[in-house]
């Protein structure tokens, strides 16, 4: 989605909780924006306790799958050097929902239809089959750098 190169490994950032909004909640444009871009992504809701965890046993951890608005400020994070946080954890930059679907009800995750419309234009179609690097290895990855605790959620 930033037209940068693909990464050997998963871009690990950080959303703040201010970020985190309802579904249809109004995201707010920061001062001193000029690049605001949303892309969808697929949310990995942790169930339990997990640190170094095997891809292998990875999908045990995770509880369930939710929609996220990932919102982006791209001149904050990609111009003003420094860390990706200040360009994607902005107040409201964080819409999820509106539901939680359980392991359970999904057939393959890696086969999921994924879309994002903002103010009723669609802006992406796309599946989860076109995922760089799969859940399992995603949820390793974080688990190898930091504790995930239940109801954490990455993507």
């Amino acid at each position: 989605e930033s037209n940068l190169p693909v990464p050997d490994e998963p871009v690990v950032f950080m959303k703040a909780t201010s970020a985190i909004i309802g579904p249809n909640d109004e995201v707010r444009k920061p001062r001193g924006s000029t690049k605001l871009d949303w892309e969808v992504e697929l949310g990995l809701v942790i169930g339990k306790r997990a640190a170094y965890i095997s891809e292998a046993e990875a999908m045990d951890y995770v509880a369930g799958f939710c929609v996220i608005n990932d919102v982006s400020e791209r001149n904050f994070q990609t111009e003003r050097g420094g860390t990706w946080d200040k360009g994607k954890g902005c107040d409201t930059f964080g819409p999820i929902g509106p539901w939680l679907v359980t392991k359970d009800e999904i057939d393959d995750v890696h086969h999921l239809s994924m879309w994002l419309e903002v103010n009723g234009r669609r802006f992406q179609n796309g599946s989860t089959a076109t995922m760089v690097f799969r859940p399992a290895h995603i949820v390793a990855y974080v688990s190898q750098f930091m504790s995930l605790q239940a109801g954490d959620i990455i993507s």
